[in-house]
């Protein structure tokens, strides 16, 4: 269990490398994406975990890869202007 938890928060932590070097201009703060990443990712692990058994450590952390990705997706803004329609 230890193992699956130290390996989801570097997953975590490196999808969160990985978005804030791609997308910087459309996230946050850095400190903030940078503590998204793993923090999803654990909760990730946790829930993949509680649903499967101790033995499926690649499930558990691709768990851990899709919660961290879609919390991190959570954090993005809009590239460029909204554009409204005239008759909203």
């Amino acid at each position: 269990m230890l193992f699956e938890a130290l390996g989801s928060a570097l997953l975590g932590l490196v999808l969160a490398g990985v978005a804030v070097h791609r997308l910087s201009h459309r996230l946050p703060a850095r400190s903030l994406v940078l503590a998204t990443g793993p923090a999803g990712a654990l909760f990730g692990a946790f829930v993949t975990h509680t649903a499967l058994d101790p033995g499926y450590v690649l499930l558990i952390l691709l768990g851990a890869a899709v919660v961290s990705v879609a919390s991190l997706s959570l954090l993005l803004r809009p590239s460029g202007r909204l554009r409204r329609s005239a008759t909203a």
